[in-house]
Formats: structure tokens, sequence, C-alpha cells
């Protein structure tokens, strides 16, 4: 249920919405609702929301926000996005409170993923 003045959707972009739909599908077992050519939804993973096709994509070089997955197991979860086609950007790295990586999805927008420290 959406809370008030809580974030409650993102909307992201795609150069290529029929990959990143695709993507996502692979990696993470997502399931899209299409509304229309240029727009694809989600729900149930975290946070809703959506990808747009546009020519640009979302990179922190370029002063965008990362969304930042979590992993119980990063190194698993580093194996499926490399075999559905996301491209690493940043190998693991440790960072104060876990370890991460961050990926690139077909469609050319970075995320990253976290876990905890490793014991």
């Amino acid at each position: 249920m959406p809370q008030h003045e809580k974030i409650n959707y993102v909307e992201l972009p795609s150069r290529d919405l029929a990959a990143t739909k695709a993507f996502f599908q692979r990696a993470f077992g997502w399931t899209f609702v299409d509304y229309g050519p240029d727009y694809a939804a989600f729900s149930n993973e975290g946070l809703d929301g959506g990808f747009h096709a546009s020519s640009q994509a979302a990179r922190t070089d370029s002063g965008s926000a990362l969304i930042v997955f979590y992993s119980d197991a990063l190194e698993d979860t580093l194996a499926k996005v490399v075999a559905a086609g996301g491209e690493v950007v940043k190998p693991i790295f440790s960072f104060p409170g876990g370890r991460r990586f961050h990926f690139l999805e077909p469609g050319g927008s970075e995320f990253a993923v976290w876990a905890e420290p490793e014991d």
C-alpha cells in the first residue's frame, strides 16, 4: 500500500526496451505489464516501477541516481547478471558495510548489487 510522502515508484530509461525486459526476466525472474510499445511496468520487486523507451540511459557518471539490489549470494547474482547479458562495469569491491558490483543492463542503464561483508 502506498505510504504518504514515501518513495512509491521509479521510472527508468532504456535504449532498448525489449532487451531490458528480457534481461530482467532472465536475470531476476521479473514479469512486466506493457502499456503500449514504449513502456513496461514491473511490480513486487522491492519497489514498483517501469522502463520507458528513451535515447538516454541512467548512468552514475552522468549524475543519475543508482538503483541498488541486495543479494544473499553476491557471486551467484553476478553470474546471473553476466549470463543474462549484463556488462559488469565495476567488479566486486568492498565498501564500508559490505561488498558490491555495478553493471549495465542491455538498455544501457547502470545498477548495483550489494551484499553483507564476508565473514
